[in-house]
This record gives C-alpha cells, structure tokens and sequence, in this order.
C-alpha cells in the first residue's frame, strides 16, 4: 500500500459500473483526508464496506496504512499543512471526502496569530488545493463528489472558537462554489454539518473548555455543548459516516450545494 497520493499509476480500481443495493459505491475510488480515526475512519470503513477503494489520507503514516490494510485499500501520509505540495498535485479519484481538522479555543484578544492561520490553512486552503487536484479527472470522466465535513460551526458561530468558525464559514462558500462551477460536468459538491461527535478532536475540545471555564468535563457536556440541544448525546461517527455515503452514491446526483445538519436539533431553536 504506497504512501502517496491516488493517481492512475497508483491505484487501479475498476471503473464504475453497474451498482447493487448492498455495494452502492463497487468501483468508485476515494480519498478521506483525517482517515486515520474519527469520523474520516468510520468513513473510510463505510466506504469499504459498500464497494469503494479508498485511500487513506492522513499525517498519521502508521495509522493510515494499518487502516488501509484493513480495507484492503490505499494509504498517503502527507501534512496537508504544507499547502507548497499540493499546488501541483493531480488526483484521479471519484469521491473526495475533506475532513481533516483541529482545534483551538481562546477568546479573539488572546487567540494565537498562528494558531489562526494554521486552522484556516488546514480546514480552508488545503480542502481548495484538494478540489482543484481532483477536478480535472473528474470532469473528464463526468462524475464526481466533493463531500466536505463542515459542522454545525460552519452556520453558527459559538465564542472563542474565531479560526475554527470562520474556517467553517469559508469551507461553505467554497463548496459552493465548486458545486456552481461542476454542475454540468457530472460533479457534486455538499457539506455534511455535525454538531458534537464523539471523536478525539472534540474530546481535546472539552478538556480545553474545561480550562478555560475551571470547569469539569461532565460540566462541559451538560452545560456548555449540550445544554442546546434536544438529544442530550454526542453524534456518533458511524452516524455521519453513514450520510456521507449516501451523498457519494449515484442516487444523490440531484443534491449539490447543499449543507445537511446532524446536530441532535442543536441549531433548530
């Protein structure tokens, strides 16, 4: 399983034919950027599971490739942080999932410069850098899905989260965008809007809430993340997993930019 990126001298999954119910995606090739864990893991399963060949993209080598060896996939290390590699990228892939993500929380006047730009350039720039590598082969073959995961953040704003809401924000426009400009070449392009999932990136979300609050982490949860909410859970990523597939299959060639909300009815008030 390389290490690199999907090309046509990589990989060589069959070309898309006809499809049953229970592998809806037999043939498609993927790439889930995150795919080490998380919601990009319970995606690249779910991917497997109805027929894709998937490659795992993330900065965690060793995680990426023992994953992609359990799907029989693909696996590419790579820092999406060094945007200067990605300028002249060229991906053949069917389906584009950008979920790749992270964190920091602090009130704007003392929110790390650095800290900003390196979430903007993580969640923004690279999911664009991305989309454009992936186009081209895209509109040559007349299909295409560009799954971005934004959050619920991407519509609402909540305080000391400035990097992580705006790069939301912009994460909307561009998918936009992209589903205005492939339209008529056959390419989708929607945002997938979780509220709270369970997933390593929002657990360091509630220690770092609990610093800044001096509260406790159950604290956190009931008072602070879930206080909104109708159903009192976190989403679970096999949930989100499950409606990204759904977005990357045929029957979803009508929906394209679009954001659908997953949100246990946090946004709903």
């Amino acid at each position: 399983m390389p290490a690199q990126p999907p090309t046509q001298r990589t990989v060589e999954a069959a070309r898309p034919g006809r499809t049953t119910s229970a592998q809806p995606l037999a043939g498609r090739r993927a790439l889930v950027t995150g795919g080490a864990s998380g919601i990009g893991a319970a995606t690249v399963r779910a991917f497997a599971a109805q027929g894709a060949h998937v490659t795992v993209a993330d900065r965690d080598g060793d995680g990426a490739a023992a994953l992609a060896e359990e799907v029989n996939g693909e696996s590419w290390t790579v820092d999406l942080l060094s945007t200067g590699e990605l300028e002249d990228l060229s991906l053949d892939v069917d389906i584009l999932v950008n979920n790749a993500g992270i964190q920091a929380v602090q009130p704007i006047h003392k929110f790390d410069p650095a800290d900003f730009r390196r979430i903007h350039t993580l969640m923004l720039e690279a999911p664009f850098l991305l989309i454009r590598a992936a186009l081209p082969a895209m509109y040559d073959r007349g299909f295409g899905r560009i799954i971005n995961l934004s959050s619920i953040h991407g519509l609402r704003a909540s305080p000391f989260k400035a990097a992580y809401v705006s790069a939301k924000h912009g994460l909307e426009g561009l998918s936009k965008v992209t589903a205005l400009e492939g339209g008529e070449y056959g390419v989708t392009s929607n945002c997938v809007n979780p509220g709270y999932v369970r997933t390593p990136l929002v657990e360091n979300q509630i220690t770092d809430q609990a610093r800044l609050h001096g509260i406790s982490e159950e604290d956190v949860l009931s008072t602070i993340m879930l206080t909104e909410s109708a159903i009192k859970r976190m989403v679970e990523p096999e949930e989100v997993a499950a409606l990204v597939c759904w977005l990357a299959s045929d029957v979803a060639g009508m929906v394209t930019g679009s954001s659908y909300v997953m949100d246990g009815g946090w946004s709903a008030r």
